[in-house]
Protein backbone atom coordinates (compact mmCIF):
# COMPACT_ATOMS: atom_id res chain seq x y z
CA UNK A 1 0.00 0.00 0.00
CA UNK A 2 2.72 2.52 0.84
CA UNK A 3 4.50 1.46 -2.88
CA UNK A 4 0.85 2.64 -4.27
CA UNK A 5 0.98 5.85 -2.35
CA UNK A 6 4.55 6.47 -3.52
CA UNK A 7 4.04 5.91 -7.06
CA UNK A 8 1.24 8.15 -7.16
CA UNK A 9 2.84 11.20 -5.13
CA UNK A 10 5.53 10.41 -7.98
CA UNK A 11 2.89 11.05 -10.56
CA UNK A 12 1.43 14.31 -9.14
CA UNK A 13 4.54 15.92 -8.45
CA UNK A 14 6.83 15.46 -11.77
CA UNK A 15 11.01 15.56 -10.96
CA UNK A 16 11.84 19.25 -12.85
CA UNK A 17 15.07 17.38 -14.13
CA UNK A 18 13.74 17.54 -17.76
CA UNK A 19 12.22 20.51 -17.47
CA UNK A 20 12.97 23.93 -15.49
CA UNK A 21 16.61 22.67 -14.94
CA UNK A 22 17.10 21.64 -19.18
CA UNK A 23 18.06 25.46 -19.48
CA UNK A 24 21.24 25.77 -17.73
CA UNK A 25 23.39 28.79 -19.57
CA UNK A 26 21.10 31.65 -21.59
CA UNK A 27 22.59 33.33 -24.61
CA UNK A 28 21.91 36.56 -24.98
CA UNK A 29 22.87 38.44 -28.85
CA UNK A 30 22.46 42.51 -27.65
CA UNK A 31 23.40 44.06 -24.47
CA UNK A 32 21.25 47.03 -25.26
CA UNK A 33 18.48 48.17 -22.18
CA UNK A 34 16.41 45.11 -22.95
CA UNK A 35 19.76 42.62 -23.03
CA UNK A 36 20.42 43.92 -19.83
CA UNK A 37 17.30 43.72 -18.65
CA UNK A 38 16.79 39.87 -19.81
CA UNK A 39 20.52 39.32 -18.22
CA UNK A 40 19.81 40.76 -14.84
CA UNK A 41 16.29 38.56 -14.62
CA UNK A 42 17.81 35.40 -15.42
CA UNK A 43 21.07 35.39 -13.54
CA UNK A 44 18.90 36.42 -10.68
CA UNK A 45 17.08 33.43 -11.21
CA UNK A 46 20.44 31.51 -10.56
CA UNK A 47 21.04 31.04 -14.43
CA UNK A 48 24.30 31.59 -15.94
CA UNK A 49 23.80 34.34 -18.97
CA UNK A 50 26.30 34.46 -22.07
CA UNK A 51 26.11 38.05 -22.85
CA UNK A 52 26.92 39.13 -26.66
CA UNK A 53 28.03 42.90 -27.91
CA UNK A 54 29.77 44.15 -31.23
CA UNK A 55 32.62 45.67 -29.71
CA UNK A 56 34.89 45.72 -26.40
CA UNK A 57 33.75 49.51 -26.01
CA UNK A 58 29.71 48.35 -26.29
CA UNK A 59 30.74 45.77 -23.77
CA UNK A 60 32.09 47.55 -21.12
CA UNK A 61 29.47 50.62 -21.90
CA UNK A 62 26.73 47.66 -21.21
CA UNK A 63 28.00 46.38 -18.36
CA UNK A 64 28.63 49.95 -16.79
CA UNK A 65 25.24 50.21 -17.62
CA UNK A 66 24.02 47.42 -15.62
CA UNK A 67 25.87 47.56 -13.05
CA UNK A 68 24.79 51.17 -12.16
CA UNK A 69 21.09 50.16 -12.74
CA UNK A 70 21.31 47.57 -10.11
CA UNK A 71 23.00 50.43 -7.84
CA UNK A 72 20.00 52.42 -7.98
CA UNK A 73 17.64 49.66 -6.88
CA UNK A 74 20.34 49.10 -3.91
CA UNK A 75 20.02 52.44 -3.11
CA UNK A 76 16.17 51.96 -2.86
CA UNK A 77 16.39 48.90 -0.79
CA UNK A 78 15.25 47.24 -3.61
CA UNK A 79 18.65 44.51 -3.76
CA UNK A 80 21.53 44.05 -2.11
CA UNK A 81 25.25 44.34 -2.95
CA UNK A 82 25.25 40.58 -2.52
CA UNK A 83 22.43 40.13 -4.70
CA UNK A 84 24.11 42.30 -7.02
CA UNK A 85 27.78 40.71 -6.99
CA UNK A 86 25.62 37.08 -7.53
CA UNK A 87 24.17 38.87 -10.53
CA UNK A 88 27.15 40.52 -12.00
CA UNK A 89 29.36 36.88 -11.60
CA UNK A 90 26.51 34.76 -13.38
CA UNK A 91 27.13 37.21 -16.66
CA UNK A 92 29.92 36.73 -18.88
CA UNK A 93 30.16 39.30 -21.45
CA UNK A 94 32.04 38.57 -25.04
CA UNK A 95 32.06 40.10 -28.70
CA UNK A 96 32.29 36.25 -30.16
CA UNK A 97 28.74 34.83 -30.81
CA UNK A 98 31.09 31.19 -30.91
CA UNK A 99 30.86 31.87 -26.82
CA UNK A 100 27.00 30.50 -27.06
CA UNK A 101 28.08 27.38 -28.21
CA UNK A 102 26.71 25.51 -25.46
CA UNK A 103 23.51 27.73 -24.59
CA UNK A 104 20.46 25.52 -23.90
CA UNK A 105 18.79 29.23 -25.04
CA UNK A 106 19.33 31.90 -26.78
CA UNK A 107 17.57 34.92 -26.97
CA UNK A 108 17.72 37.95 -29.75
CA UNK A 109 17.74 41.11 -28.23
CA UNK A 110 18.98 43.63 -31.33
CA UNK A 111 17.48 46.72 -32.93
CA UNK A 112 13.73 45.96 -34.73
CA UNK A 113 15.41 45.48 -38.00
CA UNK A 114 14.14 42.39 -39.99
CA UNK A 115 17.37 41.72 -41.89
CA UNK A 116 19.61 42.19 -38.98
CA UNK A 117 17.22 39.45 -36.80
CA UNK A 118 17.67 37.22 -39.65
CA UNK A 119 21.45 37.43 -39.82
CA UNK A 120 22.04 36.65 -35.80
CA UNK A 121 20.26 33.68 -36.47
CA UNK A 122 21.49 32.46 -39.70
CA UNK A 123 24.72 32.95 -37.23
CA UNK A 124 23.32 31.57 -34.42
CA UNK A 125 22.26 28.20 -36.75
CA UNK A 126 26.35 28.03 -37.00
CA UNK A 127 27.40 27.68 -33.75
CA UNK A 128 24.93 26.53 -31.81
CA UNK A 129 23.54 23.07 -30.42
CA UNK A 130 20.90 21.32 -32.54
CA UNK A 131 18.62 21.19 -30.12
CA UNK A 132 19.44 25.07 -28.68
CA UNK A 133 15.98 26.84 -28.69
CA UNK A 134 16.36 30.42 -30.70
CA UNK A 135 14.15 33.08 -28.70
CA UNK A 136 13.20 36.72 -30.65
CA UNK A 137 12.21 39.88 -28.51
CA UNK A 138 10.60 41.13 -31.75
CA UNK A 139 7.49 43.27 -30.75
CA UNK A 140 6.12 43.69 -34.46
CA UNK A 141 8.15 41.78 -36.76
CA UNK A 142 7.13 38.24 -38.36
CA UNK A 143 8.50 35.41 -36.53
CA UNK A 144 7.02 32.96 -39.09
CA UNK A 145 9.15 34.73 -41.77
CA UNK A 146 12.17 34.94 -39.34
CA UNK A 147 11.66 31.30 -38.66
CA UNK A 148 11.62 30.17 -42.11
CA UNK A 149 15.75 31.68 -42.69
CA UNK A 150 16.88 29.27 -39.96
CA UNK A 151 17.46 25.68 -39.69
CA UNK A 152 15.39 25.11 -37.02
CA UNK A 153 11.67 26.45 -37.75
CA UNK A 154 10.26 24.62 -34.94
CA UNK A 155 12.58 25.79 -32.25
CA UNK A 156 12.12 29.63 -32.90
CA UNK A 157 9.80 31.33 -30.30
CA UNK A 158 8.93 34.53 -29.55
CA UNK A 159 9.56 36.07 -25.92
CA UNK A 160 8.46 39.63 -25.40
CA UNK A 161 9.23 41.30 -22.33
CA UNK A 162 8.44 44.87 -21.66
CA UNK A 163 11.13 47.49 -20.05
CA UNK A 164 12.10 47.33 -17.51
CA UNK A 165 12.92 43.78 -17.70
CA UNK A 166 13.22 43.25 -14.03
CA UNK A 167 10.13 44.98 -12.70
CA UNK A 168 7.59 43.71 -14.95
CA UNK A 169 6.42 40.48 -14.57
CA UNK A 170 4.24 39.37 -17.41
CA UNK A 171 5.83 38.11 -20.80
CA UNK A 172 4.03 37.42 -24.10
CA UNK A 173 5.20 34.05 -26.03
CA UNK A 174 4.63 34.41 -29.09
CA UNK A 175 4.28 31.03 -30.95
CA UNK A 176 4.91 31.26 -34.87
CA UNK A 177 3.64 28.74 -37.61
CA UNK A 178 6.59 26.43 -37.40
CA UNK A 179 6.77 26.24 -33.63
CA UNK A 180 6.72 22.65 -31.85
CA UNK A 181 4.24 22.22 -28.51
CA UNK A 182 7.69 20.91 -27.01
CA UNK A 183 9.21 24.41 -27.87
CA UNK A 184 6.26 26.16 -26.32
CA UNK A 185 6.20 24.12 -23.04
CA UNK A 186 9.83 24.52 -22.47
CA UNK A 187 9.70 28.65 -22.67
CA UNK A 188 6.65 28.50 -20.51
CA UNK A 189 8.32 26.48 -17.73
CA UNK A 190 11.40 28.90 -18.21
CA UNK A 191 9.12 31.88 -18.13
CA UNK A 192 7.74 30.74 -14.37
CA UNK A 193 11.03 29.79 -13.31
CA UNK A 194 12.28 33.90 -13.95
CA UNK A 195 9.58 35.10 -12.37
CA UNK A 196 7.08 35.75 -15.13
CA UNK A 197 3.52 35.16 -15.93
CA UNK A 198 3.39 33.73 -19.68
CA UNK A 199 0.67 35.46 -21.75
CA UNK A 200 0.44 33.27 -25.15
CA UNK A 201 -0.40 35.61 -28.26
CA UNK A 202 -1.00 34.59 -31.38
CA UNK A 203 1.25 35.92 -34.22
CA UNK A 204 0.45 39.55 -35.03
CA UNK A 205 1.83 43.18 -35.25
CA UNK A 206 1.97 44.32 -32.06
CA UNK A 207 0.52 41.24 -30.37
CA UNK A 208 -1.23 42.69 -27.35
CA UNK A 209 1.24 44.84 -25.78
CA UNK A 210 2.73 46.99 -27.81
CA UNK A 211 -0.42 47.60 -30.21
CA UNK A 212 -2.25 48.26 -27.51
CA UNK A 213 0.35 51.10 -25.75
CA UNK A 214 1.59 52.39 -29.17
CA UNK A 215 -1.77 54.46 -29.63
CA UNK A 216 -2.01 55.95 -26.63
CA UNK A 217 1.79 56.78 -26.36
CA UNK A 218 1.15 58.37 -30.04
CA UNK A 219 -2.04 60.42 -28.75
CA UNK A 220 0.01 62.10 -25.57
CA UNK A 221 2.60 63.11 -28.33
CA UNK A 222 0.06 64.81 -30.46
CA UNK A 223 -1.57 66.66 -27.60
CA UNK A 224 1.92 67.74 -26.16
CA UNK A 225 2.68 69.14 -29.81
CA UNK A 226 -0.80 70.98 -29.95
CA UNK A 227 0.14 72.59 -27.24
CA UNK A 228 -2.95 71.52 -24.65
CA UNK A 229 -0.78 70.41 -21.75
CA UNK A 230 2.87 70.21 -20.95
CA UNK A 231 4.92 66.82 -20.98
CA UNK A 232 4.52 66.56 -17.07
CA UNK A 233 0.72 67.82 -16.75
CA UNK A 234 0.36 64.95 -19.69
CA UNK A 235 1.73 62.45 -17.56
CA UNK A 236 0.47 63.56 -14.25
CA UNK A 237 -3.29 63.35 -15.72
CA UNK A 238 -2.83 60.14 -16.92
CA UNK A 239 -0.86 58.67 -13.56
CA UNK A 240 -3.34 60.23 -11.12
CA UNK A 241 -6.88 59.75 -13.46
CA UNK A 242 -6.23 56.24 -14.21
CA UNK A 243 -3.48 54.59 -11.78
CA UNK A 244 -0.53 54.34 -14.13
CA UNK A 245 2.87 53.87 -12.90
CA UNK A 246 4.39 56.01 -15.29
CA UNK A 247 2.88 58.70 -17.54
CA UNK A 248 2.88 58.05 -21.42
CA UNK A 249 5.60 60.23 -22.05
CA UNK A 250 7.94 59.09 -19.52
CA UNK A 251 6.92 55.80 -20.38
CA UNK A 252 8.04 56.67 -24.22
CA UNK A 253 11.77 57.92 -23.10
CA UNK A 254 12.10 54.35 -21.12
CA UNK A 255 11.40 52.55 -23.72
CA UNK A 256 13.61 54.82 -26.12
CA UNK A 257 12.23 57.03 -27.93
CA UNK A 258 14.19 55.38 -31.48
CA UNK A 259 12.70 51.89 -30.61
CA UNK A 260 9.21 53.34 -30.07
CA UNK A 261 9.69 55.05 -33.46
CA UNK A 262 10.46 51.93 -34.90
CA UNK A 263 7.16 50.08 -33.38
CA UNK A 264 5.10 53.00 -35.26
CA UNK A 265 6.41 52.81 -38.60
CA UNK A 266 6.40 48.60 -38.81
CA UNK A 267 2.45 48.95 -37.14
CA UNK A 268 1.78 51.51 -40.34
CA UNK A 269 3.49 50.15 -43.28
CA UNK A 270 1.82 46.35 -41.96
CA UNK A 271 -1.41 47.60 -40.48
CA UNK A 272 -2.36 50.82 -42.91
CA UNK A 273 -4.18 52.40 -39.69
CA UNK A 274 -3.66 56.23 -38.91
CA UNK A 275 -3.58 55.69 -35.20
CA UNK A 276 0.08 54.06 -35.80
CA UNK A 277 1.42 57.01 -37.73
CA UNK A 278 4.23 58.64 -35.89
CA UNK A 279 3.82 61.92 -34.39
CA UNK A 280 6.23 64.66 -36.22
CA UNK A 281 7.33 65.68 -32.62
CA UNK A 282 8.80 61.90 -32.31
CA UNK A 283 10.47 62.17 -35.29
CA UNK A 284 12.20 65.34 -34.91
CA UNK A 285 13.43 63.97 -31.01
CA UNK A 286 14.77 60.52 -32.83
CA UNK A 287 16.34 62.81 -35.83
CA UNK A 288 18.37 65.11 -33.14
CA UNK A 289 19.49 62.03 -31.29
CA UNK A 290 17.37 62.83 -28.24
CA UNK A 291 16.19 58.98 -27.59
CA UNK A 292 15.07 59.32 -23.73
CA UNK A 293 16.44 58.25 -20.96
CA UNK A 294 19.45 56.53 -22.14
CA UNK A 295 20.86 59.48 -24.17
CA UNK A 296 19.51 61.89 -21.11
CA UNK A 297 17.34 64.02 -22.91
CA UNK A 298 14.04 63.15 -24.52
CA UNK A 299 10.43 64.94 -23.31
CA UNK A 300 12.46 65.43 -20.44
CA UNK A 301 15.87 65.95 -19.10
CA UNK A 302 17.90 63.13 -16.78
CA UNK A 303 20.55 63.44 -14.51
CA UNK A 304 23.67 60.97 -15.15
CA UNK A 305 21.26 58.47 -12.82
CA UNK A 306 18.16 58.76 -14.88
CA UNK A 307 16.15 60.47 -12.42
CA UNK A 308 14.07 63.22 -14.05
CA UNK A 309 15.41 66.79 -13.91
CA UNK A 310 12.52 69.22 -12.80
Amino acid sequence: MADEKLKLDDLAQPSNASGNDAINTLGIVGAGVMGQGIAQTVASSGVEVVLVEKSDEHVERAKEALSESIDREIKRWAMTESEKKGVMSRVTWTTTIKDLANADLIVEAVDEIFHLKVGVFRELDRVAKPETIFVSNTSTLSLTKIAEQTDRPSQIIGMHFLNPVPKVPVVEIVKCYHTSEETVKTIKRFAERIGKTAVEVYEYPGYVTTRAIVPLLNEAMHILLEGVATAKDVDTAMKLGYNFQYGPLEMADMMGLDEVLAWMDSLWQTLGEPRYRACPILRRLVRERKLGKKTGEGFYKYDEHGIIIQ
